[in-house]
Parts: C-alpha cells; structure tokens; sequence
C-alpha cells in the first residue's frame, strides 16, 4: 500500500509505506539476507551477494544486478539495531571487495557522497499493519526522484516478501 513521499530536508529523501504485515516480518525482511534477495534493488533487479554482519559496528555488503546484467557494489555499518522498531546503518557505493567507491564509479552523479545514512523505522498499527519510514540522509535533492523510484520498487517487491512470509508464519 503505498503512502507517500516527501523530502523534509534537502538532503533528505523520506518515504513511507504500509504493508499488511506484523511488524516483526517486516523487520525480518530487512534482517535476514536469504530474504533481502528476494526483493532488494528496482524491478527487474536481483541481488547475487547479500552479506550481512547484523549487529552494531557489524557490515554489509550487497550486490545488486541490473537486469543488463550490471553489477551495482553497495557497503555500510550498521549503527542502531532495535528489533522490531528501527535499524541505522551507514550506505556507501562499494566495489565488489566492499572498498568504499564514488558514485561516479557507477557512472552515477558526483553529487553523491561517499557516504549517506539509511534511517528505517518500523511502527504497527491496531489492523496490525506496519508503516515503514525510510529516510535515506546525505541524499542530493537531485537525485530524489530517482532514488525514489528505486525504493518504491524494492518496496513493491518487499510487499510480495512480507505478504508470504506473514501468511506462512499464520500456518505454523
């Protein structure tokens, strides 16, 4: 269910999103890479390489595969774990060693710094739904509209993810 976007800050790109799931599989989602797989990166992208030293000061590295086939490096720290409600880590281009790179590496915009924070927030409501809040800082204001679109696909898959899971967990 998508809700909104808006950027409150210039280098600030803040999205949010309802999906029809417990809080804790949403959450799950985000921590487990075997599903981070399934649905991180646009429509049409895969992820070959997804992992994940989930714990403070642990890092992560993924791959994300465009679907020409081009291979787009990303690494951070994870900052705050707190399950269910928030996760903060840090988000930088990386190549495939997980070497901090610039955007420009990827042909992307020099505007972009070598590195931002992804801030996600995770809240229920009584219908148990949870509402996501994205807010990815250090973000230009020019490439808002772009990221943007990136993340509203990934959720679009996230929200198949969450549906499965949250309906499998009912069965057992």
């Amino acid at each position: 269910m998508k809700d909104n976007t808006m950027a409150e800050k210039p280098d600030t790109l803040k999205l949010t999103r309802t999906f029809d799931a417990p809080r804790d599989v949403v959450f799950d989602a985000w921590t487990d890479p075997k599903l981070i797989e399934r649905w991180w990166g646009p429509k049409g992208f895969t992820v070959p390489v997804c992992k994940m030293d989930l714990r403070i000061g642990g890092v992560y590295l993924n791959c994300m595969r465009s679907p020409e086939s081009k291979d787009y490096w990303s690494t951070g720290v994870y900052r705050e774990i707190v399950r269910p409600e928030r996760l903060v880590c840090t988000d930088s281009f990386a190549d495939e060693t997980g070497k901090v790179v610039p955007a420009s590496y990827y042909g992307m915009s020099p505007d972009f710094p070598l590195e931002l924070v992804i801030k996600i927030t995770f809240s229920s409501d009584e219908e148990g739904k949870t509402k996501l809040t994205l807010e990815h800082v250090g973000m230009p204001a020019s490439e808002h509209e772009m990221c943007s679109s990136g993340w509203n696909e990934s959720f679009d898959k996230l929200e198949n993810v969450t549906r499965e899971l949250a309906a499998s967990r009912k069965v057992a």
